[in-house]
């Protein structure tokens, strides 16, 4: 803040450097919380079921893969009710996948607010990770009445979930930041979205476990931090094996995307105006 005359204005200044300037977003906080409101209420605006969609994706997924993979093709479950087994990891999952779909195309669907207005760019794809915290948070809340049907209880691991979680939104926040940059950039990359999360799907255990790899490629099977995410989940809630190595890479390599992620956008946001 600056003083001139006796009134008070903010000085905004273009980014400089690789800073990830993280204060900028709390700063904006409320304007973040507003994007990821007005997102939330387009998204489910004169829809039949309102925020029940949120639902009806992971339950639809289930029921298929329960009967053709848990009954038909015997897809081994480490022990667990395979239903039980694939909605745990199902619920994180779509979560990392709507929020890739949305916020891909999120800073070019802004681009009247973006030449016309100040306010940091990062915050666009942020509000896309925001919104898919509540479709994940209306997931989960059917998880209860799956335990309590299959009787399984969840033991103190379970306290550990939030952590989880949080790998899960820095995982979706690097990868929704690289695309978002790159979608300005070249814009097939939203076209290609589709295809990099059915890829990753298939790359992460989602509907088969971990253990069917050896133990040491199962470290080279953690470069993917989704395979941390997915393992986190299934470890906290259902007590599944989990190797601490595998946590270690995933970890690392979420960590590794988040920050190289908002450093490009950082670089790339410098620009969005010209080209968006």
């Amino acid at each position: 803040m600056s003083s001139e005359g006796g009134r008070l204005y903010r000085v905004i200044e273009p980014s400089r450097g690789w800073s990830l300037r993280w204060r900028e977003l709390w700063d904006h906080r409320e304007l973040l919380f507003f994007f990821a409101w007005r997102d939330l209420k387009v998204r489910y605006k004169q829809t039949a079921l309102g925020m029940a969609w949120a639902l009806v994706q992971p339950l639809a997924a289930l029921a298929l893969f329960s009967a053709v993979l848990g009954r038909l093709v015997g897809v081994p479950s480490d022990g667990v009710p395979y239903p039980l087994f694939a909605y745990v990891a199902l619920v994180p999952w779509n979560y990392f996948a709507t929020t890739l779909t949305q916020a891909t195309n999120s800073v070019v669907s802004q681009a009247h607010l973006i030449r016309r207005v100040a306010f940091p760019r990062l915050i666009i794809p942020a509000s896309s990770v925001l919104t898919g915290l509540v479709d994940l948070g209306v997931a989960l809340g059917v998880l209860p009445l799956l335990l309590l049907g299959f009787r399984w209880w969840p033991s103190w691991r379970a306290l550990t979930l939030p952590l989880w979680l949080l790998l899960a939104t820095g995982t979706a926040f690097g990868v929704s930041a690289w695309l978002a940059a790159l979608n300005v950039q070249y814009r097939d990359v939203r076209h290609l979205v589709p295809f990099l999360v059915q890829f990753w799907f298939f790359a992460t255990p989602v509907v088969y476990p971990s253990s069917l790899l050896p133990l040491p490629w199962r470290y080279l099977f953690a470069l993917n931090p989704m395979v941390g995410v997915v393992e986190g989940f299934r470890w906290a809630i259902l007590g599944t094996a989990l190797p601490p190595g595998v946590v270690v890479v995933s970890v690392g390599v979420a960590t590794l995307v988040l920050v190289s992620g908002v450093l490009y956008f950082r670089q790339a946001e410098r620009t969005f105006a010209d080209v968006v």
